[in-house]
């Protein structure tokens, strides 16, 4: 392996740099939601790797994804203390630096073997772009079925790039930021950090790309008017459904004391102005009757008999004991008739809802994973609920960051998304606003309606284009009730699915195979070329 040139900034500065983008990349998200940001923060970390040993890549990567995930993430040191926070943070900063060091490789052998202006401003920007999309996948997917929390798209619900994620999906639009910010910092490297001097090696001459600055602005103009000038997707719409939506704002967390019943009764209150205003259906939050009414005659009767006054069935959240099996569930209710339908969380979240490998991890932390009693499984049904002929994704906390869930209910003919949520573990903080952003990216991705209610905020209804149709304010008790526009459209990103992620990592991981093979090649035909 040929030694990396001289890097593009020594080691400490490059440590800095990286640490500061990981803090600036965060600022994109929710609380702060300063979209432009990411692309700051992707630059300088991107800035960072250029001419890294592969010792400083995994330094400068892990360090960068450490100061970001430890914003990014820190609601989760609320309740639980330090332990959980630092160790998500950190092995998904290992993740982060084995990105690094693929992206490190990528600047090292794709301008060898591709010298030239098209492979420093066509080939490197692409595999740089795809090799970040292809670590996100990673750590979306793996392990215990990820935590695809934090990905550049994410960062984008209120940013001009919104509406690209119909067009290409999540993973599409991280690697379209992506490649958008590797050409900038390419079109201003180009001519000061030649790999191969074009035209004549003997004599040191560059081509016209690199002598002509212009030709450089316009290609990165060009990029930029060619993302912007997508145009919006028609997300069409046939027909509405009026939903309720309820937002008790009951005592719904882990760590708070609540006794059973009291998040239930809370919810009840907030429904009853409700009744008389002729809903379709009315969804209340994941864990709403936290008595779960398949097994309690009392809890089934409540329901059954508010389903009754309200004229509607309803869509609530409750935790299910099957088989001795513990499951997150949604279930759909229909007075005198009980549960016509339900589904379980397909994405429990791990050391969350259960402790995968419980016997191997609980010596590390046996104080805080003993508070894990339960041990939910997984669930294996559907994730469409037929309401009175209208189909309705269903989509249970976390499941909302799954995109192969998203594209099960567009396969099951979901016309609207309903995404229930407790967000009351995780107080005052910023994970709800994330967790509404995703939600938002959800309902243009798929052009689709979707009511998000949390138990204790913020719940809104959003349309298919992600503008907010009504909501809930945070901590407050309260109920809202909308004729929902019901999708008809197929995106272009629920049409190809997984294929367009599958797409942009194949062209940063072939790239950088391609290169590897052919960089030692070339090298040997400049020196040959300047000897002479």
């Amino acid at each position: 392996m040929n030694p990396p040139r001289r890097p593009l900034l020594p080691l400490w500065a490059a440590v800095i740099l990286g640490i500061g983008g990981g803090v600036v990349y965060d600022g994109a998200f929710p609380a702060i939601d300063v979209w432009p940001l990411a692309f700051v923060g992707l630059a300088l970390m991107l800035v960072a790797l250029i001419g890294r040993s592969i010792g400083g890549a995994i330094l400068v990567g892990f360090l960068s994804g450490l100061a970001f995930y430890l914003t990014q993430v820190s609601w989760t040191a609320l309740y639980l203390g330090p332990v959980p926070w630092i160790a998500l943070s950190v092995f998904e900063s290992l993740l982060f630096a084995l990105g690094a060091v693929a992206i490190t490789l990528a600047y090292r052998w794709i301008p060898r073997a591709f010298p030239s202006a098209p492979g420093r401003l066509g080939l490197l920007p692409v595999a740089i772009a795809g090799l970040w999309t292809g670590r996100e996948w990673l750590s979306g997917n793996w392990p215990y079925g990820g935590f695809a929390w934090g990905r550049a798209a994410l960062s984008q619900s209120h940013g001009p790039l919104a509406h690209l994620v119909a067009w290409f999906g999540i993973a599409g639009v991280s690697f379209i930021m992506v490649w958008l910010v590797a050409l900038a910092i390419e079109c201003v490297r180009y001519p000061q950090r030649p790999f191969a001097p074009s035209l004549d090696p003997a004599s040191g001459r560059t081509d016209a790309t690199a002598r002509r600055p212009w030709i450089r602005i316009a290609v990165a103009l060009a990029a930029i008017a060619l993302v912007l000038g997508v145009p919006l997707w028609p997300a069409t719409t046939s027909g509405t459904t009026r939903i309720g939506a309820v937002q008790g704002n009951g005592p719904a967390g882990y760590f708070d004391g609540a006794q059973p019943g009291d998040v239930m009764n809370a919810q009840i209150q907030a429904t009853i102005p409700l009744i008389g205003k002729h809903p379709d259906m009315v969804v209340w939050p994941e864990g709403s009757a936290d008595i779960d009414p398949t097994r309690d005659w009392s809890s089934a009767d409540v329901l059954d008999n508010l389903s009754a006054r309200l004229g509607a069935p309803m869509i609530v959240g409750t935790i299910t004991n099957r088989h001795g099996k513990y499951f997150n569930t949604s279930l759909l209710w229909k007075s005198g008739k009980g549960v016509v339908d339900y589904y379980d969380k397909k994405h429990p979240v791990p050391f969350g809802e259960y402790v995968p490998d419980r016997s191997f991890w609980m010596p590390f932390a046996p104080s805080l994973l003993g508070l894990i009693q339960r041990q939910y499984t997984p669930g294996t049904r559907d994730n469409v609920f037929d309401v009175n002929g209208i189909r309705a994704g269903i989509s249970i906390c976390f499941d909302i960051v799954d995109d192969q869930l998203t594209t099960d209910m567009m396969n099951g003919g979901a016309q609207v998304i309903l995404a229930q949520t407790n967000n009351a573990d995780f107080g005052r903080t910023k994970e709800n606003m994330q967790q509404l952003a995703i939600a938002r990216l959800r309902a243009i991705e798929t052009g689709r309606s979707l009511v998000n209610i949390s138990t204790v905020g913020t719940s809104q209804i959003i349309d298919p284009d992600g503008r907010t149709i009504a909501q809930i304010a945070a901590y407050k008790p309260g109920a809202m009730i909308e004729d929902v526009p019901l999708g008809t459209t197929t995106t272009p990103a629920t049409l190809l699915s997984r294929a367009l992620e599958v797409l942009a990592c194949g062209l940063g991981l072939g790239a950088l195979v391609v290169a590897a093979f052919t960089a030692p090649r070339a090298a040997r035909a400049s020196k040959g070329a300047r000897r002479r």
